[in-house]
């Protein structure tokens, strides 16, 4: 089986294009905190927890040592949202050539969304983008940061990426075989 997927590509060419959402209320608890120690086990519960109802499964098949080696590459970054000391969401960092990086995957938890947290979560993921080669030495300066969304993700997420002063630069639809998702917390190693 396979369904039709149409995906949208957006960027932001200068840190300038930034428009950043409103920070939570002081009450919300909100806070981003980067992930600095590389872990497969929390990076795969975001990605499975976020993208869980959004057919997120081309990682599921991943094995622990290739999360660890995504993980543990020069410029990579995760971001992760926290209401109250509860993982809400997280923004990933992809660094590219050239001075590009690419958010690679962004989102939060179900029970987290609609209530201004990711807004904020990706204003401040980006900011992080455009800084990136601040906190690695020899990187490039950030010129392009890019993201994809598609019809399969939430239905705000197009609308917050231009919020943020994204702008569309590519619209692809092709069919994309049913997502089968894996059983059990890890895939057997081969």
């Amino acid at each position: 089986m396979s369904i039709s997927v149409t995906t949208w590509s957006l960027e932001q060419t200068s840190p300038a294009d930034l428009r950043p959402s409103a920070v939570p209320a002081a009450g919300a608890g909100v806070r981003v905190v980067a992930a600095e120690v590389p872990s497969p086990d929390f990076s795969r519960f975001l990605y499975a927890s976020v993208g869980a109802d959004c057919q997120w499964t081309d990682r599921l098949g991943w094995t622990y040592g290739r999360w660890q080696a995504h993980l543990e590459r020069p410029g990579s970054e995760t971001w992760v949202a926290y209401e109250r000391g509860t993982p809400a969401g997280f923004v990933e960092l992809d660094p590219q050539d050239d001075g590009v990086v690419e958010i690679m995957y962004f989102g939060l938890l179900p029970a987290f969304r609609g209530r201004g947290i990711g807004g904020h979560l990706l204003s401040y993921g980006t900011a992080r983008a455009w800084d990136l080669a601040g906190r690695w030495p020899g990187r490039d300066a950030t010129k392009r940061v890019w993201v994809h969304t598609c019809d399969l993700d939430g239905p705000h997420a197009m609308a917050n990426y231009e919020r943020r002063g994204f702008r569309l630069f590519d619209t692809r639809t092709a069919d994309e075989p049913e997502p089968v998702v894996p059983v059990g917390p890890w895939p057997v190693e081969q």
